[in-house]
């Protein structure tokens, strides 16, 4: 096997903690008219994958995933009955994921590894989403790859082989780390190596995946054990 050259992350879930986040940007926004916080995060988050099925079938031309959780937004809110909600209102609550918090481990361990490796975003949120995100939690990319670059998302082959050429990278000179094991099948399919990181509490405490259900490279409780496995 080459040597590793680059490493490529999801995001949401592996780096940053959505379900948290979301639910507290709606207590801020909302108030007390959204009763369960941690249930509308969860029913928003339910539309992402049928969103992009969409686009992955053709369905829909490819569109940024801004665009897609705005969509999503409002039938959350319309299944609610929260129709009312007005329109600067919902722009400032579909910006929320643009403010999500990282888990504590990611910006020490990304610095540790910069230095050895190049190493990028490979996920399903556009660049603008990324750069905002990087920029809130001291995330040291070397590039912003991923489902813009590739105008399709994940698991499409495409997203993946896209993110190891724009590195001038073979895709076994590539490691791709998720705490998803659909991601990193999907990744192995296309001949990049996989690292599964623990995160437990993705979904809220407890709902979130401990380890692989698919073959790994690595396997890793969070990722400054990653660093080690790596050996920087």
């Amino acid at each position: 096997m080459p040597a590793v050259r680059a490493l490529i992350f999801d995001v949401f879930g592996t780096l940053v903690d959505w379900h948290g986040s979301i639910a507290r940007e709606l207590r801020q926004i909302l108030g007390p008219r959204v009763s369960d916080p941690a249930a509308f995060a969860e029913a928003w988050r339910a539309q992402y994958q049928p969103a992009m099925q969409a686009v992955r079938s053709g369905a829909l031309p490819f569109c940024k995933l801004d665009l897609l959780h705005r969509h999503n937004l409002d039938r959350v809110l319309a299944d609610l009955k929260l129709d009312d909600v007005d329109e600067a209102t919902r722009q400032q609550l579909n910006l929320a994921w643009h403010r999500l918090d990282a888990w504590p481990d990611v910006a020490p361990a990304l610095h540790r590894l910069r230095p050895h490796f190049r190493i990028a975003p490979c996920s399903n949120g556009n660049i603008s989403l990324m750069v905002d995100l990087a920029r809130r939690n001291d995330l040291p990319w070397d590039a912003i790859l991923g489902a813009e670059l590739a105008r399709d998302y994940k698991p499409k082959p495409e997203v993946y082989l896209n993110a190891a050429a724009a590195f001038d990278c073979a895709p076994a000179e590539v490691v791709m780390v998720a705490c998803h094991s659909s991601d990193l099948a999907a990744a192995a399919a296309c001949g990049l190596r996989t690292a599964h990181v623990a995160r437990p509490d993705e979904h809220g405490p407890g709902r979130g995946e401990r380890r692989a259900e698919t073959p790994v490279d690595h396997q890793a409780h969070d990722l400054l054990q990653l660093c080690e496995q790596l050996g920087v």
